[in-house]
């Protein structure tokens, strides 16, 4: 006889078992290693707003929270962000780099999307697209029998996952959100995507989970060793050629209400967007949503 409570077990969903929190921390919580704590909950609002808060009360650097299930998911401009139970990693990071000019420190986001995207590659063997400032794109292959006459399956562009960094304590929040294993059906949006339909190899999270957590730590590494300097440390180099966005027509909706169109040509030494307008300048953005109206970017594998 089936528990009145099915629906709610942590394992009504045997595609999407719980996380093993032991496992976890001995293969990722090491002596001298980047991460000093993991936390795994059932639920939560925000992972980015709960540690925010255990941040402001002293938390140490190095800390890492996940759910399991995030209700109140935040990206960008406060948009919402949801998944089914278990069927993406919803996690925060908190990163001190208090030997780095602060002015630098806008570079974390980036920084995480070359680590989400190097990470996911090995693990998922799965090309993850970065489109600036903080989605990951993956390809999604056509329906064949969708196509329409003389349309080849290349597939299209969708949004798998988003960061967020915030400013917390004496550091800094880092939000990643990463739909794995989203069925066709339960996309939020259609311009949603996930690992699983992508035709990632592995959508074990636990496998992801340190792919991710061990490449960030690598690419941190490296950025703090330089200083911050994203030249030095290979990390503009590297944003750069993973960056969809750089090589196609985009327009960029800045704060104010502002619009500008232009072709996206580099990454400069800020992590600021240059775009070379129709009048021949070159305009940095800094800040914004970027919408892609045509051209094809390139993948960071």
């Amino acid at each position: 006889m089936t528990p009145s409570d099915a629906s709610h077990s942590r394992w009504s969903d045997l595609d999407r078992p719980p996380l093993n929190v032991p496992a976890l921390r001995r293969g990722l919580l090491r002596p001298g290693g980047l991460w000093t704590s993991l936390d795994v909950v059932e639920t939560t609002g925000s992972t980015n707003s709960d540690l925010a808060g255990r941040a402001a009360a002293g938390l140490a650097g190095g800390a890492v929270l996940v759910a399991e299930e995030q209700t109140a998911g935040r990206g960008r401009l406060d948009r919402a962000w949801t998944a089914p139970a278990r069927s993406g990693l919803f996690l925060s990071v908190f990163l001190t780099p208090g030997d780095v000019p602060v002015h630098r420190w806008g570079w974390l986001p980036l920084l995480t999307g070359v680590a989400v995207a190097t990470g996911l590659a090995r693990a998922a063997g799965v090309d993850t697209f970065l489109k600036w400032p903080n989605d990951l794109l993956v390809t999604i292959p056509k329906d064949s029998d969708k196509l329409r006459p003389g349309e080849t399956p290349l597939g299209e562009e969708r949004k798998t996952g988003g960061i967020l960094a915030e400013r917390a304590g004496d550091g800094v929040v880092v939000g990643i959100g990463l739909n794995v294993s989203l069925r066709a059906d339960e996309l939020p949006a259609p311009t949603a995507g996930s690992l699983a339909l992508a035709g990632a190899v592995s959508t074990d999270r636990e496998t992801l989970l340190r792919g991710v957590l061990r490449s960030l730590e690598h690419w941190y590494g490296q950025w703090r060793a330089a200083d911050g300097d994203a030249a030095a440390s290979g990390l503009q180099a590297a944003y750069a050629a993973g960056c969809a966005t750089l090589g196609r027509t985009v327009r960029a909706q800045l704060p104010g209400g502002r619009t500008l169109t232009g072709e996206a040509v580099a990454i400069d030494g800020d992590g600021r967007l240059i775009l070379s307008t129709d009048d021949g300048l070159q305009e940095p953005v800094s800040a914004g949503d970027i919408v892609h109206l045509r051209g094809i970017g390139g993948g960071l594998t």
